[in-house]
């Protein structure tokens, strides 16, 4: 998402009622999103769909990672070794990757 034009994307409600589809179009080209402002206070941003789906899924993943980082803090993670005996014999039936003799 590119950083947010202040002089160009915070609009009143007002103005952004009557000229919806021009601020749509805007966000669509811009991929910047749009900060409705009502008396002087921003009450709601429009996002492009594509913008907004991006947003969530690294949100997504910085929670996965924190929840990681906070479980290997508990101790409660395991090796790599431990983690490919686990994945391996039900993701890779017939194969094996080749282990490293490090």
């Amino acid at each position: 998402m590119s950083r947010i034009h202040f002089d160009e994307d915070i609009q009143p409600l007002s103005e952004f009622r009557a000229g919806v589809a021009s601020y749509i179009k805007q966000i669509n080209e811009t991929r910047r999103p749009l900060v409705i402002a009502q008396r002087s206070k921003g009450i709601a941003v429009v996002l492009d769909v594509a913008e907004y789906e991006a947003m969530q899924e690294k949100i997504e993943l910085l929670e996965e990672l924190r929840m990681a980082k906070a479980q290997l803090s508990s101790g409660a993670g395991v090796s790599n070794n431990d983690a490919r005996g686990q994945v391996l014999p039900f993701a890779c039936a017939g194969w094996q990757i080749p282990r490293s003799n490090k």
